[in-house]
């Protein structure tokens, strides 16, 4: 999960990250009330989970909080890439000198953390990586160990910096990997980390990423959901713990396994050219256990979607055989009762696969339509998506 500027911001003052005094403001009457409180110049500061606010209008400089007041009047509401912001955050002016770059993240492909930091803060960094990457220190952490003293002063030699700035950094460092490792992050970055006039290191603007699977031990990250930017179909299934993903597209989908859900996806999309563009609606993976009670979380999902004219179920029998996922499908079928008003076209392949297509063929409900084959089962959803 994504957070906010101003959520990163909280989580760095919690671990001892220098920062500003920052407060979030909903209205243009709390952007004065926080710039009267913060004193001085200020920066309103848009509130969305996208990169080029500053370019959109999105940042600007308060001198009073008069104009922090026109500046969030004109920001709130404010559509940047496709995000409407909804806050805005009043933050302390700052004296920057300098500004640098650190960010610490997860290294899946090599199996652990890197770090990387560079003199050069402030812009994009993925330009600086490819116009001048020698300029971008990249330093692999070792799980096992994490970033202490000695990995920080390695990751500020290798950056470059001044040695009069090596502990002010090496202490925003240590910080930002408390944030990293007790907030159970895979994303922790800092653009820019400054400099003031008077010398003082600190972290202006943070964006962190959050490792949502470690929910069980960090209760107090459920409420940094943005429940405003969640699509109430995924929210309803994550009630369920079903690993749903809305799309925009009509032929709703059921799978078990990621890799034969994401293949689904492409088959159906390829049959849909041929049935007026019709497009996979969504990603659902009922994972190894198609009960009744998941199969019914499932196709509640679907049929809540309004987009949604027909269903696809296209399950591989294996730990869980057919015929177990042929009666979920029954018996969840006969709980939804009414609400199950779109038709299913279900592919069943793999163990006990007669079985199961027995057991569905015997039930003859009038929503469902059994096919032989993926391909043959993906026409027949678009097809039927597309009134036909």
């Amino acid at each position: 999960m994504d957070l906010f500027e101003y959520q990163a911001r909280d989580l760095f003052e919690a671990h001892g990250v220098p920062v500003l005094a920052g407060i979030v403001a909903q209205t243009p009457e709390e952007a004065k009330a926080a710039a009267e409180k913060i004193g001085g110049v200020v920066v309103v500061k848009a509130q969305v989970k996208v990169g080029g606010r500053g370019k959109a209008g999105g940042v600007k400089v308060a001198k009073t909080p008069d104009e922090a007041f026109q500046y969030a009047s004109d920001i709130l509401g404010m559509d940047i890439k496709g995000h409407t912001v909804h806050k805005v955050m009043i933050a302390q002016g700052a004296d920057i000198a300098e500004e640098y770059y650190f960010a610490v993240l997860l290294d899946r492909s090599n199996r652990n953390y890197l770090a990387m930091c560079s003199v050069e803060g402030g812009m994009e960094i993925e330009q600086l990586a490819v116009e001048r990457p020698e300029a971008l220190a990249r330093i692999a952490v070792d799980p096992g160990t994490g970033i202490d003293q000695a990995k920080a002063e390695e990751i500020v030699d290798a950056a470059g910096f001044a040695p009069e700035l090596r502990e002010g950094v090496v202490h925003a460092i240590l910080k930002l990997w408390d944030v990293f490792v007790k907030e159970d992050a895979t994303l922790v970055e800092v653009n820019p980390l400054v400099k003031t006039g008077s010398g003082e290191i600190l972290a202006l603007d943070g964006k962190v990423t959050i490792d949502e699977n470690a929910g069980f031990r960090q209760a107090g990250h459920a409420a940094l959901e943005d429940s405003a930017e969640t699509d109430p179909l995924e929210a309803k299934a994550k009630e369920h713990d079903l690993n749903y993903v809305k799309l925009d597209g009509q032929v709703g989908i059921i799978g078990n396994g990621a890799g034969l859900v994401m293949s689904t996806l492409d088959v159906v999309a390829y049959a849909g050219e041929a049935h007026g563009g019709v497009l996979p609606a969504n990603f659902l993976d009922i994972g190894g256990g198609a009960s009744a009670e998941v199969m019914a979380a499932g196709l509640d999902v679907i049929l809540n979607d309004s987009q949604v004219k027909s269903v696809f179920v296209n399950v591989f029998g294996g730990i869980t055989a057919c015929d177990a996922v042929a009666n979920g499908i029954v018996k969840a079928l006969e709980m939804l009762g009414d609400e199950a008003n779109k038709p299913l076209v279900v592919r069943l392949d793999g163990n006990n696969v007669d079985e199961g297509r027995r057991i569905l063929a015997d039930a003859n409900h009038p929503l469902v339509t059994l096919a032989d084959t993926m391909d043959e089962g993906a026409d027949k959803a678009a097809a039927l998506a597309n009134g036909k």
